[in-house]
């Protein structure tokens, strides 16, 4: 799909601002509003490993900080400084949370690129199944809060 490969070049771009010299892994990412805006995020690291924020969060927190809550797709894109783009990159657990905060998790794509040729997408609830759904998904069937067993 045309748009996808436009936000995986988006997050291409992105990658090149990463701050990363402890791990040398510099991630982009690409965040696409449902108006069709694209907020860029990097990720930025800390000597305090833990203070460190991943591009997918950078990205949405720059969205959210400007007004923005209806998101429909994130490219991210991640690789060794030295190496480049070689593999897939996923995002972690705390983004996906963060995620599933502000997204509907059957339909927000998350896109993983190596090139704008390359890429692959999933739903959010693909990436995280089980998770406590805030937007547009969260029911006794499919959240974590209150399911009976």
């Amino acid at each position: 799909m045309e748009k996808y490969a436009e936000l995986v070049k988006e997050a291409i771009k992105a990658r090149e601002k990463a701050y990363a010299p402890y791990s040398n892994w510099l991630v982009g990412a690409a965040l696409l509003c449902k108006d069709g805006k694209i907020y860029q995020g990097c990720n930025i690291e800390n000597f305090a490993f833990t203070a460190t924020n991943c591009a997918e969060r950078t990205a949405f927190f720059k969205a959210i900080s400007e007004g923005e809550y209806d998101f429909e797709a994130i490219a991210i894109v991640g690789g060794d400084r030295q190496k480049g783009l070689e593999s897939y990159c996923y995002p972690c657990g705390v983004c996906r949370q963060v995620m599933s905060e502000f997204c509907d998790p059957d339909e927000f794509k998350i896109i993983n690129g190596i090139s704008e040729q390359q890429y692959q997408v999933y739903t959010l609830r693909e990436m995280l199944p089980h998770a406590g759904y805030v937007k547009g998904g969260n029911n006794e069937g499919n959240s974590f809060f209150g399911n009976k067993v």
